[in-house]
């Protein structure tokens, strides 16, 4: 019997996944038994989204942007009459597994290890997971491994944590291991701050079982019995399907006590965040955890020593974990047949800004990002040129277009100034003005700032003060040099990893773009044309129709002209609203 699956995580919900579920029961309840509906996390296709897939088998078709009325074709044409409703097909996988249609190139270039259940699977269902495999790892790490080849399978496999710092996921659980301590703890990061960063968000509402079962296997090879998943409050079904998994993981005893007449006792427990991204900094998470402001601390002693109430502690992120059953059930001789020599594997990225296809993308590490912009992501939106693209969140750095080719691993990010961090990748078109992106991250890191060290705290208000003064057209000549002094003492003297890493967007944006910083201090003006005080607005003759719309919003009374005349706009006395192009439905208000 054919099966129609909606793509029910947060993306496909807020383009309207429900109302198409709920079509579907509808025509299943008056046509009993003509297929099997089901729900399913994001594929990752966030742009195409509400997506449904109709699978036979193993043959897929993945039909795009679909309404009620389509809906309703899919089920006469395809279910009932057997005939693909071509117009409306993204994807056809037939069953080698061998991708046709408009959009199958999104799909071809990925390796998807960590995705390898999201969109393919029920995630609120246990049985689903275990038929691909699921808890086969754990099965396999209890009943026929000690904690000793475990640590080693990981170790030889070249996992690197993939929440930024990229440090050896092996090496970090033998530190844990060896700490002495009556009792460990387990912990799993989930809580994904990054503006644009979606990937953890998606593995846990596709996937949440592989990454419980991924701190089964960890607290088994350090020794913990117990867990917490720290996620933040901002993500409600992730966390309630995370529940349900823990829940349904208990009954089938993968959790709590004597897991799989093992002898081995574990449990883990949701810890919901506030959404500070400070909580993203481990020792500032165990602080949150235990109750207490979110604050880092100074290490040493590091958390494999005291960590959690001072405990032996091993934390990793949500990708990391997910790609820990894979690694046990499949060997690390086949990890390692992916990604370059120093960084194995593949890695979830989150492509968002100009790009035409944004979504949810697993590479093998090594992947240039062209690769990622253009192959997979489709290119740039609305014939805009790629400009650059950000990296690593809001403590990332910018790589310019000509530097297109380097490729997403843990030794050529860095060499370019910006970092891997968790997987956010924001992609930047020629309308993007440099100085008043590092203004806007600024902006972020400052108000996130937990203000216990100086450097962090006040250096990054003066940091912003000086980028505001810059895109308000009010900089100094000495500015740059300013920002580049402070941003290195910034980077060197603050107490944690988010301090230390806050002045990226501004260092790399003047390492590459330094002539915009030149152009808004010396020449008064926005060369990308999206600073307001230092642009003038203008109307395009050729389509002005004379209409009023943007005299008549105008707060300052700048515009004049006469109905069905050309109208122009008095840049003495305009005080750079926007109102005009916002109000104008011709597109003749422009910025030059």
């Amino acid at each position: 019997m054919k099966k129609i699956i909606v793509g029910m995580a947060t993306c496909g919900l807020s383009a309207g996944a429900k109302e198409i579920y709920d079509k579907f029961a509808e025509i299943l309840s008056g046509n009993k038994k003509s297929f099997n509906l089901s729900r399913t996390g994001c594929i990752g296709m966030c742009y195409l989204e509400p997506l449904v897939e109709v699978r036979e088998s193993e043959s897929r078709v993945l039909y795009s942007r679909v309404t009620p009325e389509i809906a309703e074709r899919i089920f006469r044409e395809h279910i009932l009459e057997g005939r693909i409703v071509e117009e409306n097909a993204a994807c056809i996988i037939n069953i080698d597994g061998e991708i046709s249609g408009p959009e199958a190139e999104f799909l071809k270039l990925q390796k998807r290890i960590v995705l390898r259940n999201c969109g393919y699977i029920d995630p609120e269902s246990i049985d689903e997971y275990e038929s691909a495999d699921g808890y086969k790892g754990v099965r396999k790490a209890l009943l026929e491994m000690n904690p000793e080849d475990i640590i080693g399978e990981i170790k030889d496999s070249g996992l690197r944590g993939r929440g930024g710092a990229g440090f050896p996921t092996g090496l970090k659980w033998s530190f844990a291991a060896g700490s002495e301590g009556d009792v460990k703890y387990v912990v799993c990061n989930a809580d994904e701050g990054d503006p644009g960063a979606f990937m953890d968000r998606s593995v846990l509402e596709g996937d949440p079982h592989s990454v419980i079962e991924g701190m089964i296997i960890c607290a088994r090879a350090i020794g913990a019995s117990s867990g917490f998943i720290y996620c933040r409050a901002e993500y409600p079904l992730a966390i309630r399907r995370l529940k349900i998994a823990i829940e349904a993981a208990g009954e089938k005893g993968y959790l709590g006590k004597d897991i799989l007449g093992s002898g081995f006792d574990f449990d883990i427990e949701i810890k919901q965040g506030a959404g500070a991204f400070v909580c993203g900094e481990e020792t500032a998470l165990f602080a949150s955890i235990e109750g207490k402001r979110g604050m880092p601390r100074i290490r040493p002693p590091f958390p494999a020593q005291k960590g959690l109430w001072r405990k032996p502690t091993n934390n990793n992120n949500v990708e990391t974990y997910a790609n820990v059953p894979w690694i046990i059930l499949n060997g690390s001789s086949e990890y390692v047949g992916y990604g370059t020599e120093k960084s194995r594997g593949t890695k979830v990225f989150a492509l968002a800004g100009r790009v035409k296809r944004g979504g949810l993308a697993e590479v093998e590490m090594g992947t240039t990002i062209e690769d990622l912009v253009f192959n997979i992501g489709g290119g740039i939106k609305d014939g805009g040129k790629f400009k650059a693209v950000q990296m690593g969140g809001p403590s990332g750095g910018c790589i310019p277009s000509d530097l297109s080719d380097t490729p997403v691993d843990f030794e050529s990010i860095p060499a370019t100034g910006a970092i891997m961090g968790s997987g956010g990748m924001v992609i930047l078109d020629d309308s993007t003005c440099m100085v008043e992106m590092a203004r806007f991250f600024l902006n972020f890191t400052q108000d996130e700032s937990c203000g216990k060290c100086t450097f962090c705290r006040i250096g990054t208000l003066r940091l912003l003060e000086t980028l505001k003064r810059i895109t308000n057209g009010e900089g100094e000549t000495d500015d740059v040099e300013k920002l580049q002094l402070w941003g290195e003492r910034i980077k060197q003297s603050s107490l944690c990893g988010l301090g230390q890493t806050a002045p990226n967007p501004v260092l790399t944006t003047i390492r590459y773009y330094r002539d915009e910083y030149d152009a808004h201090i010396n020449d008064k003006k926005c060369p990308a044309g999206s600073c307001n005080p230092l642009v003038d607005f203008k109307i395009d003759p050729e389509k002005c129709t004379g209409c009023t719309l943007c005299a008549k919003n105008c707060p300052v009374d700048a515009i004049s002209g006469n109905p069905k005349e050309n109208h122009v706009i008095d840049n003495s006395i305009c005080v750079k609203c926007g109102k005009c192009i916002t109000s104008c439905q011709f597109g003749a208000v422009y910025k030059s």
